[in-house]
């Protein structure tokens, strides 16, 4: 076995070890990662820019900076400290101005999942595996579903059920162990909860979907002091009807996995 792979088994030992301190799920819908490169955060900006330092521990020139896309639109509190161990892909469109993208960051806590294409992939695969209790016998699961003026993220139907609407969010933020959306303010955020709402009032199922890309968060509640706002609106439409669901996730160097259900406090 040469020196990269030696590396590369090293530190899928060391981070499977250090994070999964919580009994494995007998899920089987996950995403695995592609080939992944390490490096140092050095500073994220612009939004969607991040830059890098390569450690060479998968054998690709240790000390070269690199710049890196980043899709997570929010500030990235507690998800973005420079000085912390990265992860990216590398894409094969050879268009791209960077062709890496940002998948993971080691927190002090957890490895956390940064990229925002994840969490609605994550969540469909899994419904559709019928691993959500909440969401489970649905014959349908069809995405990008046109409400209103608004887009949500899922829609699940049955013969035998009430259509079921489900906005799926991702959280990275994490303080406390307590896990908080958003970590911005977010208009577009407040839009789907009205429209889940308008949705139960219809008759029909209405799902806030928060997945918690990391492992270190003991429970979920609105970021008031971000956004006020959209935590008013989240407890009204909870007491008019809309479910709330949290779920965080097993995520190692390999793949990442819909874990446990968290508990929500409004």
């Amino acid at each position: 076995m040469n020196k990269q792979k030696l590396r590369l088994r090293y530190y899928f030992k060391k981070f499977t070890r250090r994070f999964n301190k919580y009994p494995m799920t007998n899920s089987k819908a996950k995403i695995k990662w592609p080939e992944l490169t390490s490096g140092v955060l050095l500073k994220r900006y612009k939004r969607f820019l991040a830059d890098v330092c390569l450690d060479g521990a998968d054998g690709e020139g240790k000390g070269a900076e690199v710049t890196a896309y980043c899709s997570n639109t929010g500030t990235m509190k507690t998800c973005s400290d420079p000085g912390q161990r990265v992860w990216m892909s590398m894409s094969d469109n050879m268009k791209r101005k960077h062709r890496r993208t940002w998948e993971m960051i080691e927190m002090p806590g957890s490895l956390v999942g940064v990229n925002t294409g994840i969490p609605n992939k994550l969540v469909r695969i899994t419904v559709e595996a019928g691993e959500i209790d909440e969401l489970s016998g649905y014959e349908v699961v069809r995405p990008e579903v046109k409400v209103g003026n608004s887009r949500i993220d899922l829609l699940l139907t049955g013969s035998d059920k009430k259509d079921c609407y489900v906005e799926i969010k991702n959280c990275t933020l994490v303080e406390g162990r307590v896990a908080m959306f958003p970590d911005a303010v977010t208009t577009r955020g407040q839009k789907h909860i009205i429209e889940l709402e308008s949705q139960v009032k219809k008759g029909n199922r209405g799902v806030m979907f928060y997945l918690i890309q990391r492992v270190d968060a003991d429970e979920f509640q609105p970021a008031d002091l971000i956004d006020p706002k959209y935590g008013k609106l989240l407890r009204k439409a909870c007491k008019n009807g809309v479910e709330i669901l949290a779920y965080d996730v097993d995520i190692d160097l390999e793949s990442i996995r819909i874990r446990n259900r968290v508990p929500v406090r409004l």
